[in-house]
């Protein structure tokens, strides 16, 4: 009986030791955090503007649907009473304009004011959002936020590393972190991290961090450029998880930054957030060094051609399916997606003009009127009507398409009714509202078959990881349009300068960080 008294009494210690150490204190109540936050890339080199309808709110307890990590039985759902507010997202585009982000930041800051007082708040955004009228939106949203949750929440920032760090959003960011890939693969995943990251200041007492370490580096390059897939931002950014994880440091970044806005901000930032005061120094100034040194290694991920060129290499190709991306107009970092330019030059090349031509699959070009004719004319039917340019008709008029109607899908809300045409060997695909093909889904939704097409051309820059494992071959084209990779070929007038690489000969920077004062401090 002793000994069976024993064990009883071990077991007894055992359950309750790892008790303890899943809930250290039963009583004491679980942390209050909020969720908020507006995503979007806008290039102030387009024309086009983006209106509240553009984006894809989320409000209450919809937000949880973004974020797989907070599902009802994860850990972390459980850790903290959460309060979701609006999360609103948006397909990259032009600048906001002043109406739409008035009433979403207004909509947030209600719902915020109605469930005070806050001891975290997730603030999830890109950082690249441009507003008629208004620098540094993201730094004017988060100081609204602040007066209202006040400077004793805890906010942990989570951002696209294709954003912008000001000053204004880092001092009011308690903790800040970013992507660490490219394409961004890894995007729930530091999410997740800077909700981890919160958590853990409250659970432990620890409070806000008390050094923020902030370094501009004067480099502004696009992400065509700068991916994690090759080096040297595979290399660099190889570096960014180990400077993170050392003791004092809760984390670290780079932001390459937006290259398609002229804005003061626009430039890549180093942010290293911690405890320990001359570690976050070191920590940053070694990242930012780190980046500043290979500077001119970066190159394009991937061959590149103009137009004419890259067209040539497809139709000599034995190598199907032949990807070109039409960097120039890309929607996904913030083209209108419907300059007519590309497809103007496909359908005028002899070697498409017969259906036995080579097959091409062009995704896509909006044009609400053309599809409408298409509805009424039906698969199999012919149709005639222009599409594109409705925005941005700088480089190339509304297209003249004639053709037979091979496919008509209505299920797809981001784009709503899309159908395919066939002119010759092109099947152009044509859109309600602009939309990025990205999934091999997309296509064969519509009856194509993108695998088995000599070419497929996409409004895309580096491609993104389906396009990319079924590509056989694959150039970038130099095209024109709001998010022109030739940024030389762009009118910057506010970006600071010297400016990597438009001064290549310039001084080295000052690489020294700067320590920004804690959110509420002066």
């Amino acid at each position: 009986m002793k000994r069976i008294s024993l064990y009883l009494f071990a077991a007894i210690l055992f359950a309750s030791s790892c008790s303890q150490q899943n809930n250290p204190d039963d009583t004491k109540p679980l942390p209050r955090i909020a969720i908020a936050g507006l995503a979007i890339e806008s290039s102030t080199f387009s024309p086009a503007l983006t209106d509240e309808a553009m984006f894809r709110a989320r409000v209450g307890n919809d937000v949880f649907s973004f974020y797989s990590f907070l599902n009802p039985d994860s850990l972390d759902r459980k850790r903290a009473n959460w309060i979701p507010t609006l999360r609103a997202h948006a397909i990259p585009g032009g600048a906001v304009t002043r109406e739409a982000y008035e009433s979403l930041v207004g909509k947030t800051l209600t719902m915020l004011k109605d469930s005070l007082p806050y001891d975290g708040l997730f603030f999830d955004i890109h950082d690249a959002m441009s507003v008629v009228g208004l620098d540094d939106p993201e730094g004017d949203f988060i100081t609204r936020v602040r007066e209202v949750v006040g400077y004793e929440t805890i906010i942990s920032t989570s951002m696209d590393l294709h954003g912008n760090v000001s000053k204004t959003l880092a001092q009011n960011s308690d903790i800040i972190t970013c992507y660490r890939m490219a394409p961004h693969e890894d995007s729930r995943e530091s999410d997740k991290r800077a909700v981890e990251n919160l958590l853990e200041r409250i659970e432990s007492g620890k409070g806000k961090p008390a050094y923020k370490a902030w370094i501009p580096v004067p480099i502004l390059l696009p992400g065509e450029k700068t991916s994690t897939r090759v080096d040297p931002g595979k290399s660099l950014y190889a570096k960014v998880a180990p400077a993170a994880d050392q003791e004092g440091i809760v984390d670290a970044a780079i932001w390459i930054g937006y290259a398609w806005a002229d804005e003061p901000r626009n430039h890549a930032v180093v942010m290293v957030t911690g405890d320990d005061k001359a570690k976050v120094t070191s920590t940053a100034e070694s990242l930012a060094n780190a980046f500043w040194e290979v500077r001119n290694e970066f190159e394009f991920i991937a061959p590149t051609a103009t137009l004419k060129e890259s067209l040539d290499m497809a139709i000599a190709s034995d190598k199907h399916p032949f990807m070109i991306s039409d960097m120039g107009d890309n929607p996904t970092a913030g083209g209108a997606g419907d300059v007519t330019w590309t497809l103007a030059q496909i359908l005028a090349r002899p070697e498409f003009k017969s259906a036995d031509g080579p097959s091409l699959i062009y995704a896509s070009i909006p044009g609400p009127e053309f599809v409408d004719k298409a509805v009424a004319a039906g698969v199999g039917g012919k149709v005639s009507g222009t599409a594109g340019a409705a925005v941005d008709a700088r480089f190339s008029p509304p297209i003249q398409l004639t053709g037979t109607v091979t496919a008509i899908e209505t299920g797809d809300a981001s784009a709503e009714t899309e159908v395919v045409v066939k002119i010759g060997s092109v099947s152009v695909i044509v859109t309600k509202k602009r939309k990025p093909y990205h999934r091999e889904s997309d296509f064969t939704n519509l009856g194509l078959n993108p695998r088995a097409s000599d070419i497929v051309v996409v409004k895309i820059g580096y491609l993104v990881p389906e396009l990319y494992d079924m590509r056989a071959d694959w150039v970038m084209a130099t095209t024109p349009g709001g998010v022109d990779q030739a940024l030389e070929r762009l009118e910057f007038k506010r970006i600071n300068r010297p400016m990597f690489p438009f001064d290549k000969d310039m001084e080295d920077p000052d690489l020294n960080a700067q320590l920004i004062p804690l959110s509420g401090s002066k």
